[in-house]
């Protein structure tokens, strides 16, 4: 303990000749000093200066020395007092300590003895502040913390409730001092039972994810963590509650993210599809969507369709390589009777049925130029004539085209029609192959088996790690049909609920996967995209950037130095 010293002190008494003998021991002992003979002197110094001891007589003249005593803890109760008389009577030292008094000296006073007292009142004065001041500290730090906060000493009643533990679960300082057991709010049933198994058994208790309700009525979701403060049967516990709400929400909205209109994934080349959906399902521009076999081209459309304006009106698809030119011309646009042989009535074209819709133009790049002059039309003016017709009808219809063959490549070779070209190409959306989004594997496997299992009546629960890694380092030409079908395919030889590497078609078990396995070393094959376009879709990252387009950074670098250079010779 750090010496008392320089320790102030206030001694009241009427009688001179003791004050002045007292003032002179406690300043030779090298305590700070102020005296006053009464109430009125001893009040004057109480405003001016706080004191860490007073020494009061009882007998005063005026108001006595148990008067000051009252006022004087009144106004500091911090301060130690020791009161001392010529005449000792219990029932008034027993009131002197009642009141706050922590000692009580006779009359006449020695001079060992006064050091003696006064030293230890200093000391339990100087304990008294360490630990007001750690428990302020403590409360500090209680009141500051977000999370709601109990504390519940060891008979089970609140000892203490932090401001969100009030604002929250309704928690009051009324209910300081209550059996835990018997505050009724809105939690009580999903927390109080674990805060008392854990006073009883002085074990740290811990529940995860819980319903609790709020004063507000609102249901949270909370992790409650109760841990002893102290060992043994008497000891109370501190209780935590963490509100996961939000993360229970987040958690939700990402495993609902990857399931968006029916399209699986959770991986960012994914995500950025989605939010491109996203930001062009209201949008009256045409969309070229990019993809090779397999990849969702038609599931895109139908989520660019469902999560628009246009939901409520047709979605009409129209496979274009099926169709020769003919059949292809009368399907679009429509016919009347006799306008070719076998033309025995009219018919409405897939552009009519989509009015107020969208028309999906699947294989865009197999349409026939003939097909693409008309098509232009449409894109143009908003109406078309019925093959064997003269009067055009008016039509809105959104065009989303998708194609798997790069028709800026069409358009140089003179295949396909350049001003055709720029009308679809206003926006174009990506598909990642499903070997750019391995990530995807585990959820879109869960989903085909879940798909299937229901489907074929199957009890399958998942897939062995051979088949697992198998399918991480197969090459999947065709994407994501092939994965569906390989799943269907398994499910349906599959004789146990795990699907093996007997139970996979033998394109992906024999020569053909270690080939496809092997050609993994080769870069893939570059995407249908301007390495403008490949930046705008990766938000700017190179690497991603090079991945898109199926070259190394090292390439796209050199390409990106040769367009500034070029650009800057032009200025």
């Amino acid at each position: 303990m750090e010496d008392l010293q320089n320790s102030r002190i206030l001694l009241v008494d009427d009688e001179e000749g003791i004050r002045v003998v007292l003032e002179y021991l406690l300043r030779k002992a090298g305590y700070l000093v102020d005296t006053a003979t009464g109430h009125p002197e001893a009040m004057a110094c109480l405003e001016k200066r706080n004191y860490d001891l007073a020494f009061l007589d009882i007998k005063l003249i005026g108001k006595d020395g148990l008067q000051l005593l009252r006022d004087l803890k009144a106004i500091a109760p911090s301060t130690q007092v020791v009161m001392f008389t010529g005449s000792p009577e219990v029932d008034t030292a027993a009131e002197a300590i009642r009141q706050g008094a922590c000692d009580y000296i006779t009359k006449p006073i020695d001079r060992e003895a006064l050091l003696m007292v006064c030293r230890r009142a200093l000391l339990a004065k100087r304990l008294e502040d360490e630990r007001e001041l750690y428990r302020a500290n403590l409360d500090a730090i209680f009141c500051s913390v977000a999370d709601p906060i109990l504390m519940v000493d060891g008979t089970g009643r609140l000892a203490q409730a932090n401001p969100p533990a009030a604002q929250i679960f309704g928690y009051t300082e009324a209910m300081i001092g209550c059996e835990l057991d018997k505050i009724s709010l809105p939690c009580a049933p999903s927390c109080h039972p674990a805060i008392g198994k854990s006073l009883r058994t002085q074990k740290p208790q811990e529940l995860l994810r819980i319903e609790c309700h709020t004063v507000t009525g609102e249901t949270r979701i909370v992790n409650l963590k109760v841990n002893p403060i102290s060992s043994g049967n008497n000891g109370g516990v501190v209780v935590v509650i963490q509100d996961d709400t939000r993360l229970v929400e987040l958690e939700r909205s990402l495993h609902q993210r990857g399931n968006f209109h029916g399209i699986i994934g959770v991986s960012p080349p994914m995500q950025r599809v989605f939010a491109l959906i996203e930001a062009l399902a209201d949008m009256p521009t045409t969309v070229l969507i990019y993809g090779e076999s397999g990849t969702g081209k038609e599931s895109v459309a139908a989520a660019l369709h469902s999560s628009g304006r246009r939901a409520a009106a047709p979605l009409v698809k129209v496979n274009c390589s099926a169709l020769s030119e003919s059949l292809l011309e009368s399907e679009l646009f429509g016919h009347v009777r006799g306008a070719f042989t076998g033309a025995i009535a009219d018919k409405v074209g897939r552009f009519q049925k989509a009015d107020g819709g969208t028309l999906f133009l699947d294989e865009i790049g197999d349409i026939s130029p003939t097909v693409q002059m008309r098509l232009l039309r449409v894109l143009q003016e908003g109406e078309f004539e019925p093959v064997g017709a003269s009067t055009p009808i008016k039509v809105d219809v959104r065009i989303i085209a998708a194609t798997n063959k790069d028709l800026a490549e069409m358009v140089r070779q003179g295949t396909f029609r350049e001003d055709l070209y720029y009308r679809l190409n206003v926006v174009r959306l990506v598909l990642p192959s499903l070997r750019e989004r391995l990530e995807d594997l585990d959820l879109l496997v869960s989903h085909f088996i879940s798909k299937h299992n229901a489907r074929l009546k199957k009890d399958i629960h998942g897939i062995s790690a051979d088949v697992m890694q198998l399918f991480h380092h197969y090459r999947w030409p065709g994407n994501v049909r092939e994965l569906e079908h390989a799943i269907e395919h398994a499910c349906i030889l599959s004789t146990s609920g795990i699907i093996c590497l007997s139970d996979l078609p033998a394109d992906l078990t024999g020569n053909k996967a270690e080939e496809a396995m092997a050609s993994q070393l080769t870069p893939a094959p570059a995407a249908k995209l301007t390495i403008t376009e490949a930046l705008a879709l990766a938000g700017g990252n190179k690497s991603q950037t090079a991945k898109l387009l199926g070259i190394s950074r090292r390439t796209l670098y050199r390409h990106l130095e040769k367009a500034q250079a070029g650009k800057e010779e032009s200025e």
